[in-house]
């Protein structure tokens, strides 16, 4: 249960890219989650996951002395859910460009998201993925006033 769990259902175990699949969950998850419940309800249920998450990453890496590994992906999902909690708008170009600004900040690690990483344990496994996607959800926010702007 909690490799399914850390895993976001296994999706990390795929052999390539787990951050990305993770990542896919998350705004797969989100959107449903959005199309019968408020974003104050995504919200909540981000910071549930996400401390949850801390706990149980704490446990998987003391019992396999490992920290980060790839395969755990409820980080990104958390991230992905985070950003999309504070969108203007939950449709699906506006999640995908989430999405998309979500995997370049996770991957590029700038500024405090790099430096969040470095925190112990599941804090800094969870903080830069979190950070990730408030810096996605609020960049996704700035276009999408930009285009509401322009059109």
């Amino acid at each position: 249960m909690r490799e399914c769990f850390l895993t976001g259902c296994f999706a990390g175990l795929l052999p390539k890219a787990p951050g990305t699949w993770g990542s896919l969950v998350g705004i797969v998850t989100a959107y449903l989650i959005l199309r019968f419940l408020p974003q104050s309800t995504l919200f909540l249920l981000t910071i549930l996951l996400s401390i949850v998450a801390v706990k149980e990453i704490n446990r998987y890496e003391e019992r396999s002395s490992t920290h980060d590994e790839p395969k755990i992906v409820i980080d990104e999902i958390a991230g992905v859910w985070l950003g999309a909690s504070i969108l203007p708008d939950t449709s699906w170009p506006w999640m995908i460009l989430l999405f998309i600004f979500f995997r370049i900040f996770d991957i590029k690690k700038p500024s405090i998201i790099g430096k969040a990483e470095k925190l112990p344990g599941g804090l800094g496994v969870m903080a830069d993925d979190l950070i990730a996607g408030i810096a996605a959800g609020l960049l996704t926010g700035v276009v999408y006033t930009l285009y509401e702007y322009l059109v």
